[in-house]
């Protein structure tokens, strides 16, 4: 855990000094005072200066970032990461060459490694942290492939006359299905099977 030593000539002083070198705010940080200021003799002679410890705490998402950014290094990928702060959660993504093996099958292996990227972030927070992990913006065009499939086969169903079962999705996956076809009058979507080969059956509304 970091530590920096900060004077000033009050308190207040040390503290602020020790934050603008962190580059952080007060609530980042645990503060231990460590000498009390004094004005010496006649105010000048011997006067010394407050002098504090301040201890960085951990952030989640910063520390969600570096194990992101040392499973990268393991990989021997070279990336770029960018934190966003939405509403009800922070969305890390990752740029870079190659990143498919990051990716994986459908992925499978950015979701895992976002189930992980959780794991590392809520460690070290005191509140509960939600991270999306996204790569080269692929969640944004898989969601797109499986809107225009819901259509593709909401559009079968109603051709043929008969259900369509879909291929084993995630939750997340099965989410973006079921809400895109919602508010189609001609079709239902159920799910049906057990993880990991739960599926979505897309059926004629009676």
């Amino acid at each position: 855990m970091k530590k920096l030593l900060a004077s000033g000539k009050t308190i207040e002083d040390a503290v602020r000094s020790g934050l603008a070198q962190l580059g952080v705010t007060e609530d980042r940080v645990n503060v231990k005072v460590l000498e009390q200021p004094s004005k010496g003799l006649f105010g000048l002679i011997g006067a010394k200066e407050a002098k504090v410890e301040l201890e960085l705490l951990p952030d989640g998402v910063e520390e969600a970032i570096a194990f992101l950014r040392e499973v990268s290094a393991a990989m021997d990928l070279t990336v770029s990461v960018e934190r966003v702060d939405e509403n009800d959660a922070v969305r890390i993504n990752i740029t870079g060459s190659d990143l498919g093996i990051l990716i994986g099958r459908r992925g499978q292996t950015l979701d895992s490694l976002q189930y992980l990227t959780n794991i590392v972030a809520n460690r070290h927070s005191d509140r509960h942290l939600r991270i999306v992990l996204d790569a080269e913006q692929f969640r944004e065009r898989r969601r797109q492939t499986l809107e225009a499939l819901s259509e593709r086969m909401a559009m079968k169903v109603v051709r043929t006359r008969k259900e369509v079962v879909l291929e084993p999705m995630t939750s997340q996956e099965r989410k973006i299905i079921h809400a895109r076809l919602q508010s189609n009058p001609n079709v239902k979507t159920y799910s049906q099977g057990d993880e990991p080969n739960r599926r979505i059956v897309i059926a004629l509304k009676q």
